[in-house]
């Protein structure tokens, strides 16, 4: 998803939270994906949240329940997520972003994404960086 979006990480009730936005906002749960459908299986409990995405209005929240060995910590239990689909843009950014911060998770490919990586900047501000892989159409239109 491009552009920058608010995510939110729970220790465990991130379902119930996303429920929750969604009734009080009147929003869209448009995306939801367990633990325990990925290759993050059996990590804790896999039927913990890994991602989901809340549409309300023209806006999204995106959410997910923290693993156990990273808990979240209440008050600073949000990043910006930026979404990318190029890979020496996304390269730039977290480049520029961790510079007099910390890197909590290297930029890297994983299985979701050409390359992910997360940071908290010298203000204190937790980020995401995410570059989706290409995919078939994109490829075959810039060929």
């Amino acid at each position: 998803m491009l552009g920058i979006k608010p995510y939110l990480s729970f220790n465990g009730n991130c379902e119930e939270a996303i429920n929750f936005y969604r009734d009080a906002l009147g929003g869209e749960l448009i995306f939801i994906q367990r633990y325990g459908e990925s290759p993050m299986s059996g990590m804790g409990n896999d039927n913990a949240i890994m991602h989901c995405t809340l549409k309300v209005g023209d806006s999204f929240i995106m959410a997910s329940d923290s693993p156990p060995s990273h808990p979240a910590t209440p008050g600073s239990n949000f990043s910006l997520a930026i979404g990318l689909n190029d890979v020496a843009k996304a390269r730039e950014y977290f480049d520029k972003l961790s510079e007099g911060g910390t890197v909590t998770m290297p930029l890297d490919k994983t299985f979701w994404a050409e390359a992910f990586g997360m940071l908290t900047d010298r203000f204190g501000i937790n980020w995401m960086v995410n570059c989706d892989a290409p995919n078939e159409a994109d490829a075959s239109a810039a060929a």
